[in-house]
């Protein structure tokens, strides 16, 4: 029963042929130590029962070292100990997690985030006997999330203080970008036009035809360069735009 919930809820594929058609004590303890993700296990004490190969070498400490350590006075940083006694707690009274995500720390200091499954291990009477964790190490994952976020947010600097105005329209026409620039140039502010149709609202009547032919263009990925359009402002001026709509 264990090696099947382990497979089961496992963050990783996994599959198998049975000659035998029955799983052993010694299958569990194959699969768990040569698995290609960090697995640990738990007595109902929280002390450190299993701790394969890939946990060994993703956190730097060898079974020798984890084995009969409580796992979260141990191995879980600060912050984090109460939200994972939380979850192993769970575990153990047979209410399992999938998808946790927290922070472990090298031996040598270094941070891993892993993506971890609390799966409920119990005995040949089904009585609990303690928590098999399995994880994924996703801290590539999310070094590259930061990493796009960073960007992102530099793009959002960048178009809020360019001098020079800047919009962006949803796929309906609608606006979702109107920074200082176009909102010192139109009197509108991007409080008044998110969410309003570039066209029918901003634009002169007898370049709308033309600008939305642009965006169409645009939208399609066929981009332009110094279109010149006329911008009404709020209170009536007309301002000549020269647009790259990209």
């Amino acid at each position: 029963d264990d090696l099947t919930r382990l497979i089961e809820t496992a963050n990783a594929p996994i599959f198998g042929i049975d000659t035998l058609g029955k799983v052993t004590a010694d299958d569990l303890t194959r699969l768990i130590e040569t698995a290609n993700a960090p697995i640990f296990g738990i007595d109902t004490l929280g002390k450190v029962t299993e701790w394969n190969a890939k946990a060994s070498s993703l956190l730097g400490y060898s079974k020798e070292e984890a084995i009969g350590h409580i796992l979260v006075q141990r191995f879980i940083t600060e912050e984090f100990k109460a939200s994972v006694d939380e979850v192993l707690a769970s575990a153990l009274v047979g209410k399992e997690t999938a998808n946790f995500e927290l922070p472990m720390f090298t031996k040598f200091g270094e941070r891993r985030e892993i993506l971890l499954n609390a799966t409920t291990r119990r005995g040949p009477n089904d009585e609990v006997t303690g928590v098999i964790g399995v994880g994924q190490d996703i801290t590539q994952i999310r070094e590259i999330t930061k990493e796009q976020e960073r960007v992102a947010d530099d793009l959002s600097r960048l178009i809020e203080s360019a001098n020079a105005p800047i919009f962006g329209v949803d796929l309906s026409g609608m606006v979702t970008e109107w920074n200082l620039k176009a909102a010192g140039i139109s009197g509108f502010t991007k409080q008044e036009t998110m969410g309003r149709n570039l066209v029918q609202n901003f634009i002169q009547p007898d370049y709308r035809k033309s600008v939305s032919a642009v965006l169409n263009d645009a939208l399609a990925g066929k981009e332009t360069d110094n279109f010149e359009f006329v911008l009404k402002s709020k209170h009536g001026d007309a301002f000549t735009v020269l647009l790259n709509a990209t």
